[in-house]
């Protein structure tokens, strides 16, 4: 099943993420271009919690890319960074914010923390 960044970023609640750090805080600004159009996504992170709204204000992070990037991301199928690398994206401002992007979208499908996949190690070490 795919999903697309816009699907995932309208399901994203607003309940407290304790895979964030609680001591982060910023805002994150989503530029999605599509057939020479821009929509903007408003992402703002405080106490482990990310409120998501539609707007093209001034943010800490803005990170711009094509409409398919991004649903490579809300996919798992694609690394923030690894977008960045490719130069896919395109980031400006405080790049702190952007790597907690690999914590807000999902990971590869399958994928298993290491700390838990590491303590299902089975016998002695």
């Amino acid at each position: 099943m795919t999903t697309s960044a816009a699907d995932y970023l309208r399901r994203l609640g607003s309940d407290r993420r304790p895979d964030l750090p609680d001591t982060t805080a910023g805002t994150l600004r989503l530029d999605v271009r599509e057939d020479g159009h821009t929509e903007h996504w408003y992402l703002t992170i405080a106490d482990q919690r990310v409120q998501v709204t539609r707007s093209a204000d001034e943010a800490d992070l803005v990170v711009r890319a094509d409409r398919a990037v991004f649903d490579q991301l809300a996919t798992g199928q694609l690394h923030p960074a690894e977008a960045m690398e490719r130069n896919e994206a395109t980031v400006q401002g405080d790049i702190r914010l952007f790597m907690l992007l690999r914590r807000i979208f999902p990971g590869p499908a399958g994928a298993r923390h290491p700390r838990k996949a590491a303590g299902k190690r089975s016998g002695p070490r």
